[in-house]
């Protein structure tokens, strides 16, 4: 069958000439080598073809000290923990898909519940590139199920194993706050910020789904509400290059989570924003005992209640 249509679901045959695509069989399993600890996505001893995301805005800041490079390093280490765990990784960069293989932790797999059960009213809706409707949530929800996940620092759970080489979609930014009284010089903030949104692909077996991750300084003044106006604003722009990237692949969208996280620096410290997406497969024992595929069944607290866990983020 030829087909001047061209969409996500042709392939090219010859010039000019495309075919339907068999509708695929697809291996979501995602489940890594250890039993207490999730991996990266494609290290040796994983089971299954698939992959999770988890979402992650995390923040810090220290006091500078005489050493730039080291107080990057200590602000990078200092984001990483906080929030949901990701510390002591060695963190790749993808550039930045949830493909046909992958799902995500608190969506698709362990779905909140406030996601489950349609509560969580749009922020904003926007046009797609054919006149249809993305509608824009707040992904609080994301980012709570993955401190569920990985834990926090202080309450650790199925966090990437210790070492791992782990890819994840980033973005981060550093900047420094000088002395009290003195004027901010180039590359100096008063505070950092970054976001990440995903955006979910209205045809998953043949298209994938878009993060979008972004990273700044805010130099206008040491306003915190400011700061907050100005982000929320922001999410319109983010947005804006979402449907950008739909039109060039010609993919649809039929929603977008996004979320932001900031610091404000007091005078002298330097703070780090990174917003994380890591690709990796899930810790054994954070598997239900009917299997993989029972994830896809339940909500966030039902996992927590099957692993005998309590609510690290206030869920009921």
């Amino acid at each position: 069958m030829t087909s001047e249509k061209r969409d996500n679901r042709m392939v090219a045959t010859s010039l000019g000439h495309h075919e339907k695509m068999r509708t695929p069989h697809i291996d979501r399993t995602a489940i890594s080598p250890y039993d207490q600890w999730c991996d990266g996505y494609g290290m040796p001893g994983a089971y299954g073809n698939g992959y999770v995301n988890v979402l992650k805005v995390s923040c810090g800041a220290v006091d500078k000290t005489k050493d730039a490079l080291i107080d990057r390093i200590v602000t990078y280490d200092k984001a990483e923990c906080a929030d949901a765990y990701v510390g002591q990784i060695n963190m790749l960069t993808a550039s930045s898909f949830n493909g046909v293989q992958g799902q995500i932790w608190g969506h698709d797999l362990a779905v909140h519940d406030d996601i489950k059960s349609g509560s969580i009213e749009p922020l904003f809706t926007v046009k797609q590139f054919d006149g249809s409707d993305l509608k824009v949530f707040d992904a609080k929800p994301l980012i709570q199920a993955g401190i569920e996940l990985f834990g926090t620092d202080a309450d650790r759970r199925y966090h990437p194993a210790p070492g791992a080489h782990v890819i994840c979609a980033n973005k981060g930014v550093v900047a420094y706050r000088p002395k009290e009284g003195q004027p901010l010089k180039d590359g100096e903030a008063y505070g950092v910020w970054c976001f990440i949104a995903i955006s979910l692909t209205t045809d998953p077996d043949y298209a994938a789904n878009l993060f979008i991750e972004d990273a700044g300084t805010w130099t206008e003044n040491d306003s915190e509400q400011d700061l907050i106006n100005f982000l929320d604003e922001r999410r319109k722009e983010i947005v804006w290059s979402v449907v950008e990237c739909g039109n060039d692949s010609g993919v649809l969208f039929d929603r977008t989570y996004i979320a932001y996280n900031y610091v404000m620096m007091k005078p002298n410290q330097i703070g780090n924003a990174i917003t994380v997406g890591p690709y990796v497969t899930l810790a054994k024992d954070a598997i239900p005992s009917e299997g993989f595929g029972k994830l896809n069944d339940m909500t966030i607290t039902e996992w927590l209640k099957d692993q005998g866990f309590q609510s690290l983020t206030g869920l009921k």
